[in-house]
């Protein structure tokens, strides 16, 4: 069962009962609703919903924090007189599987700045990925599959 569309309409159902249909209230009645799922937990057969949720606002704030960090280095670089780039492709071996988490992950590379997913190999295993400036291939590689690889995995499976 889909628990986010019922969440949805359980804050819509709470703002026709309050009268307003203002984003606050909305938002109260979301967290109001995701709480009342957890409650009946038990009695809808599933259990992971609240803490599927917290997993994926916890990839958004990785999300966050990698745009942030990269935009700072990225400007760092490019405010330097000679501009040491190291740009380079490097082929990711790839642990999620879905199309779904293929495409987010390849995404998410793709709007952090410096880095920019070019291509997906036929069998879908490797993802292939080009960044601005690379010290190390298999530092990156690290990066990618500690940070949002593990988080993606951790929202969705």
């Amino acid at each position: 069962m889909y628990l986010f569309p019922v969440n949805i309409l359980l804050a819509i159902a709470w703002a026709a009962v309050t009268g307003s249909f203002s984003l606050v209230n909305l938002l109260f009645g979301f967290v109001l609703g995701a709480c009342v799922l957890w409650i009946i937990r038990e009695q809808i057969g599933t259990r992971s919903y609240l803490g599927r949720s917290l997993r994926v606002v916890s990839l958004g704030f990785l999300f966050f924090y990698e745009l942030v960090m990269s935009a700072i280095r990225v400007a760092w670089l490019v405010v330097q007189p000679k501009m040491p780039l190291r740009p380079a492709i490097i082929a990711y071996p790839l642990r999620v599987n879905r199309d779904f988490e293929i495409t987010l992950l390849a995404n998410l590379i793709t709007l952090t700045p410096g880095t920019l997913s070019i291509d997906v190999s036929p069998d879908r295993r490797i993802l292939y990925i080009h960044a601005v400036d690379v010290p190390d291939p298999d530092e990156l590689k690290r990066e990618i599959a500690e940070g949002f690889e593990r988080k993606i995995l951790e929202a969705f499976r």
